[in-house]
């Protein structure tokens, strides 16, 4: 009997502890401003096997277009730099559609651009036996979206 009373004395006591911490909690919560709509998503590819100058060849053609007209120009331009630059924009198009829950049709794509990623360096053997070196370049390819 006494058991139980001493367990039912420690149950109120943690009670009374945990009630300041949830009124602390909600306090909190009402303080808060309710947070504001995001308005952009965006994707970043990094070190993809491409060089910035033939990517830049490609963005410069989306850059300010509707994402589903992007994507339609990005199949018919015939360069290197159209599959990867499409995949960057299709990855933040779901960004926007799953994670903030955007409208698919209004979006478009607002930033683009491609910056120096790792620059791997390698040897070409050449004659005589000497090697003169090579630079394999990467990029870093970065896609916001944005609500028209």
């Amino acid at each position: 009997m006494a058991e139980t009373k001493k367990a039912a004395k420690k149950a109120a006591e943690v009670k009374e502890a945990k009630a300041p911490k949830a009124k602390k909690e909600a306090k909190a919560e009402a303080a808060a401003p309710a947070k504001e709509p995001r308005t952009e998503a965006r994707a970043i590819a990094t070190n993809v096997r491409l060089t910035p100058r033939k990517a830049r060849l490609v963005i410069d053609q989306v850059r300010g277009k509707d994402v589903s007209v992007a994507l339609g120009l990005l199949r018919n331009i015939n360069r290197a730099g159209s599959e990867p630059v499409s995949k960057v924009i299709r990855s933040a198009a779901a960004n926007a559609i799953n994670n903030f829950g955007m409208d698919e049709s209004r979006l478009y794509v607002a930033e683009i651009y491609a910056n120096d990623g790792l620059k791997m360096k390698r040897y070409m053997p050449r004659a005589k036996g000497s090697a003169s070196g090579l630079v394999k370049r990467t990029c870093h390819i970065t896609v916001v979206v944005k609500m028209r």
